[in-house]
């Protein structure tokens, strides 16, 4: 006798989906996911790596542990505050609860006192106002450059702009500001040299007679490098008086969205002085130093933010009410996590290092941070750190929730400066985990 095809035993689609289990362990999944996932396990059954009876066991397994979206949840431990990849600032607890409230139906564009339309995005322009009010109006996009795009095209044109050869920056993943800037039809007029750039080159730049005249004046925080040594700038005090002398507007991308002063970034720009000094419109980005969602923030004189709203491109670079409201809960609420770990007590850092080494029988020894994201570049965060073996950064960035470490001199640096005191222990628990593996992998296997 010729024994039946194992295959036929497979259970069907059909079969699976009417499983009451089933149905209610997918209940908040898509039907294309749903079908997906029965799919690849009835596939697995077929190539003989899944027993036909195990087939419906698996599907609910998987049903169980799906996840709607790819993105993992992450402990930040290697000490950079601002970590471009894992997603710049954490929000706070305001911004959270206020991302929250407006994932449903929102008063984003209309007055519910008159039933009518209403300006977009009016809480957080007037929180943005309240935190910096040496500005007379306010305006935010999607992200930084977008703010810079939409300042070009609006107050530029196809017109010039003086720039300093020593700003002509490239910012994260090879994009250059030069050709952002070229893209919105704007031509730069480069003034100055690499390390030096004088007020009187910005005065020859200025009273040249070009074809086309010189419609701004931008002044670049370089964020992400600095030029040390032989090398000079131009304040944007000096700058402002000029640009006003000649009637052009002084644009600043301050870049990392400090809005004010900072003594634990000395050198670091801020909106708040740059307007102060005389600058026409500031420009930065909200998920870094501010510590709030990803947006573009402009800031300035009433005309030329007027100016910028009415211009085309404001719709195509317009924030959508998730960002409205995480950057206004950002504004209103308490410290954000980005303040809190740039002005951690060392002491803190320390004894909790300790006792996280004296559970783990491993050693702390001294970490700078970093805060990141192109901001206080090169300025150190005097800390702390746990020291691990090396082998233990691959494994730590596979438990839940993945906890990334810093690599250096052959060592595994677990720094606790981003992490919330409340999830030490969690962090110690799965440490422990990861090195007890790592000392006997078939004892934690066999677990």
């Amino acid at each position: 006798m010729v024994s039946p095809d194992p295959r036929r035993l497979i259970p069907g689609t059909d079969t699976l989906l009417a499983r009451p289990h089933i149905r209610d362990a997918s209940a908040g999944l898509s039907p294309h996911v749903l079908r997906h996932i029965i799919t690849q396990t009835q596939q697995r059954a077929r190539q003989g790596r899944l027993a036909p009876d195990q087939v419906e066991t698996e599907v609910l397994s998987r049903l169980v542990s799906y996840r709607p979206s790819t993105m993992r949840r992450v402990v930040n431990a290697t000490g950079v505050v601002v970590h471009t990849n894992l997603g710049r600032a954490p929000l706070s607890e305001g911004a959270r609860e206020a991302v929250a409230e407006a994932a449903g139906y929102v008063d984003v564009e209309i007055d519910l006192n008159t039933g009518r339309r209403s300006g977009r995005g009016g809480g957080a322009r007037r929180a943005l106002l309240a935190a910096c009010p040496q500005a007379e109006d306010a305006l935010i996009v999607n992200n930084g450059a977008a703010a810079l795009a939409l300042a070009a095209a609006a107050l530029v044109g196809t017109n010039e702009v003086v720039i300093s050869r020593g700003e002509l920056v490239e910012i994260g993943a090879g994009f250059r500001l030069p050709e952002l800037i070229e893209s919105t039809g704007a031509r730069l007029r480069e003034t100055g040299t690499t390390n030096r750039t004088h007020l009187s080159d910005y005065v020859s730049a200025l009273s040249r007679q070009p074809s086309e005249p010189v419609a701004a004046v931008l002044k670049v925080h370089p964020s992400n490098y600095r030029i040390a040594g032989f090398t000079s700038s131009v304040n944007v005090r000096e700058l402002a008086a000029l640009c006003k002398h000649h009637g052009v507007p002084l644009i600043v991308d301050a870049g990392s969205g400090l809005l004010n002063p900072d003594p634990t970034l000395p050198e670091e720009p801020d909106l708040t002085s740059a307007l102060a000094d005389g600058a026409d419109l500031v420009i930065a980005s909200g998920d870094k130093l501010l510590g709030g969602p990803q947006a573009g923030l402009l800031l300035g004189s009433a005309s030329i933010i007027a100016r910028l709203a009415k211009h085309p491109l404001a719709r195509a670079v317009r924030t959508d009410k998730l960002t409205l409201a995480a950057l206004e809960g950002t504004l209103n609420g308490g410290q954000t996590p980005v303040e809190a770990a740039l002005h951690i007590d060392p002491d803190t850092l320390l004894a909790r290092a300790q006792r996280m080494a004296e559970a783990l029988s491993a050693e702390v020894v001294p970490h700078e941070g970093r805060v990141g994201g192109g901001g206080g570049t090169e300025v150190p965060l005097p800390g702390w750190a746990v020291r691990l073996p090396e082998e233990a950064a691959a494994p730590l960035r596979a438990v839940h929730p993945a906890i990334l470490t810093r690599i250096s001199d052959s060592s595994c640096l677990l720094d606790l400066r981003c992490v919330p005191e409340a999830e030490d222990d969690a962090v110690l628990s799965a440490v422990e985990g990861v090195l007890r593996a790592l000392r006997d992998p078939t004892e934690e296997l066999s677990k």
